[in-house]
């Protein structure tokens, strides 16, 4: 009898329909960057920095871009959490270390990618003019192995 009631439940709300189905929220947009969208702005030897997404200060996740100029040298440092790096476009070399050692590093082109764990000593040389795509989690610092090799002004 209970499976007849059912049903019949289930027959009768079908015919007779006493509610509206309930409408979905409507999907937030996906947010979508083009190239022509990021602000560029000077970074540090002589390479320019765009945020793509989130606020790579803050704690939480984060992408930037960074355009190398072919022969930009990034000195021997290291990052408080792991630093992921797509190269874009170009050429990228890496190496890892306490001292620039260019028979050690390994090319990166087009496609490439590589996860530099935290707090890993390592460095970069742009071999042509590169785009580096850089997410992870922030707050994204840089700290040099060698201070005399950090551009930023100093505070006292």
């Amino acid at each position: 009898a209970a499976l007849n009631t059912a049903a019949q439940t289930s027959g009768a709300s079908a015919a007779k329909p006493t509610q509206k189905p309930a409408t979905k929220p409507a999907m937030p947009a996906h947010p979508i960057t083009s190239p022509g969208d990021l602000q560029w702005s000077p970074w540090l030897f002589g390479a320019q920095m765009a945020v793509v997404s989130g606020d790579p200060s803050k704690p939480g996740p984060f992408v930037i871009r960074l355009k190398a100029p072919a022969g930009t040298v990034i000195p021997p440092h290291f990052h408080p959490t792991t630093e992921n790096v797509t190269i874009l476009d170009g050429t990228f070399s890496v190496g890892m270390g306490d001292k620039i050692e260019n028979a050690k590093m390994m090319k990166m082109e087009s496609g490439a990618f590589a996860s530099m764990p935290a707090l890993k000593h390592h460095y970069a040389k742009a071999m042509t003019d590169t785009l580096v795509q850089v997410h992870g989690s922030g707050p994204f610092a840089i700290t040099f192995v060698n201070p005399a090799d950090d551009p930023r002004p100093k505070t006292q």
